[in-house]
């Protein structure tokens, strides 16, 4: 059974820093896609943040970003720990969200909220002006 574990969410100043993780189990963490998404209270789940696991590939650790963090958050994986992490500086109020870990088999990565396979059960974000 597929597992994911996100940790490190919290409350922070506008321009402050949080390091979000999120550890998995029971999934074939190799050749494929991880991302971090977030919702915020009335809106759509979107995608933040991707990144392909593939080790030995070419292509691992290939990130890509949504244009509202782009230059603030940095996605980074540890193979040896199955763990994808969510580097988040100079957050601002609109990043306020709860924010959920996915999986997805298959390889490549996709935007699409459907396309993800397994989810995280989520941790808030809330960033105070």
């Amino acid at each position: 059974q597929v597992h994911l574990v996100e940790s490190g969410g919290g409350s922070v100043q506008a321009g402050g820093s949080l390091r979000l993780s999120c550890a998995a189990s029971g999934y074939a963490y190799d050749s494929n896609c991880m991302g971090w998404f977030r919702q915020a209270p009335g809106k759509e789940r979107e995608g933040v943040a991707l990144i392909y696991t593939s080790s030995g590939s070419t292509y691992d650790g290939t990130t890509y970003y949504a244009d509202s963090v782009e230059g603030r958050f940095t996605i980074s994986q540890d193979n040896a720990k199955n763990t994808v992490y969510l580097q988040m500086n100079s957050l601002k109020p609109e990043d306020s969200a709860v924010y959920y870990c996915a999986a997805r088999r298959g390889g490549y990565c996709f935007w699409p909220v459907t396309e993800y396979n397994y989810w995280g059960q989520g941790t808030q974000v809330t960033v105070s002006s």
